[in-house]
């Protein structure tokens, strides 16, 4: 602290957040009540940087010692919603194929906001006097670091977009719609920032101008980065990318000047638990897995090799860092792909999914890998690829068993654009392309093969005779999904991407 208290900077940083939680009017100064204890504050310093690594601002946070707090007298629940990633991208599919423009607005201080339900005492700030020296500070709104900020928050802006006339959806609690005469905006909230998008670009100015009378807020116009994401808006369509992040995972790992390859895993490479041998640095192996797991985010094509390095975390080898090492050069290739959502002539929602599964690819419990993606028209939202629980006897069951899972995902996901459009429920359309397992979802046939599979997998052939699922067939070489059960040849691997929507955004 002594030396951030040197620099200007961050002495202004500093008296800014005290300036901030002053007119918040976050506390009051009082005497501690004998049998309570003041929690303790500290500062934390951040630097803000924008996706090209430029510093945008010097953020001082002042901090209280929530590892301090008791529960059930500090603080009680702590829980607060925010918006799945597949929901985001959701929106953004949806704002692209209706031809809306996607804003961003983010809540200065948020967490200042929220107001405390509990009776939480803390102590003077380090390197500020509030009051008297020897008086503590009770809280009346939330600070940083305590367990209830986060709740404290979301009920605060829940309560005011509900005043604003938005209801919140059932299917996701972070996302509110508010209906009006001829149209309807959507916002997506992650802690503090709003993704707004409506078919009028002039209500949407409506919402912020309430918004500001509310909160302290940060316009950022339309949105261009969020979570790590960059997020490109044009006459085409919305493009979504993680060029930058991709750069600091080669950068950390000492890889950025490595050679690039065409597929991040070598075809028809099988890996095993180490048995024998040198356990190599598990701690620096969990980093890279931890950062490769959140640039599937944008990169459906890393989803299997990904997924299978991540099965070797307790004890990783010379092969399993090979393989980690493969994936980085195939990243380095391809940093600047991402996501890309084609601009669509008319919103008229088509949900259409692709399910598949490997048999028995694990070669030592045998289990098989399911990989599973939905397009709303042309655009990926969500894809998963995951080796199954249990292990199956045919390669019949090991495609019927998931698509139970894969029909509850499009389920959700037809509700949830639903809920958004205020339309009616739609078709969700499973493709398949194994023959018997589409026949098994339509009838009980083939008893004696498949008595033994558990009840609750036959969901599907409950929402098939509803009308909730379609189930087609779909011939082994469109099933786009077989890109996440197994590592492909180049031509392949190249093919099923490019089907998947995953292309060159920008040069890196």
């Amino acid at each position: 602290m002594q030396e951030a208290l040197a620099e200007m900077c961050w002495r202004q940083a500093m008296q800014a957040e005290m300036q901030a939680i002053e007119a918040n009017r976050t506390w009051d100064v009082s005497v501690l009540p004998p049998k309570h204890k003041a929690i303790g504050l500290k500062w934390v310093f951040k630097v803000k940087k924008d996706p090209e690594g430029n510093v945008v601002k010097y953020k001082a946070c002042l901090v209280a010692k929530g590892y301090a707090q008791r529960f059930g007298v500090d603080f009680d629940e702590v829980f607060a919603p925010v918006a799945r990633i597949e929901t985001v991208r959701v929106m953004l599919a949806l704002a692209t194929q209706g031809g809306w423009e996607v804003h961003h607005m983010d809540v200065k201080s948020a967490f200042l906001n929220g107001d405390l339900s509990e009776t939480v005492y803390v102590q003077q700030p380090p390197g500020f006097i509030v009051g008297s020296g020897d008086k503590v500070l009770k809280l009346k709104k939330a600070l940083y670091g305590l367990k209830q900020v986060s709740r404290a928050w979301n009920a605060k802006l829940d309560r005011e977009l509900v005043a604003l006339g938005f209801i919140w959806s059932k299917l996701d609690h972070a996302v509110y719609r508010r209906n009006s005469k001829n149209s309807f905006l959507l916002v997506g909230v992650y802690v503090d920032d709003l993704i707004i998008s409506r078919p009028d670009v002039n209500d949407i100015r409506v919402f912020k101008s309430e918004m500001k009378k509310k909160f302290s807020m940060s316009d950022l116009g339309l949105l261009s980065y969020y979570l790590g994401i960059e997020v490109k808006q044009d006459a085409d369509g919305i493009t979504l990318c993680q060029s930058s992040y991709a750069a600091k995972i080669l950068e950390v790992a000492g890889m950025r000047n490595c050679n690039s390859c065409d597929t991040p895993m070598e075809c028809q490479l099988k890996l095993s638990k180490l048995k024998d041998g040198e356990v190599l640095d598990p701690t620096g192996y969990r980093s890279v897995i931890g950062s490769l797991r959140y640039i599937v985010n944008t990169g459906p094509d890393l989803a299997f090799s990904v997924g299978v390095v991540s099965r070797y975390m307790e004890a990783p080898g010379k092969e399993h860092w090979a393989a980690v090492k493969h994936i980085m050069r195939y990243l380095k290739g391809t940093m600047g792909y991402g996501c890309k959502y084609q601009r669509g002539a008319e919103l008229k929602p088509i949900l259409i999914g692709y399910i598949d599964s490997d048999f028995a690819g694990d070669v030592e419990d045998r289990k098989s890998t399911t990989g599973v993606g939905y397009f709303l028209r042309s655009s990926l939202v969500t894809w998963a690829s995951q080796k199954q629980r249990i292990v199956a006897l045919s390669s019949c069951e090991a495609e019927y068993v998931p698509a139970a899972a894969a029909a509850c995902q499009g389920i959700w996901l037809s509700r949830l654009i639903t809920d958004m459009l205020g339309t009616r429920e739609m078709t969700v359309k499973l493709h398949m392309d194994n023959m018997s397992a589409i026949a098994l979802s339509r009838n009980p046939v083939h008893h004696h093969r498949s008595k033994h599979i558990d009840t609750k997998y036959h969901f599907l052939r409950q929402c098939i005779e509803e009308g909730k699922v379609e189930v087609e067939h779909v011939g082994t070489g469109d099933q786009v999904a077989d890109i996440f059960t197994k590592s492909l040849g180049r031509v392949k691997f190249v093919e099923f991407r490019s089907a998947l929507g995953v292309v060159s955004v920008h040069q890196v």
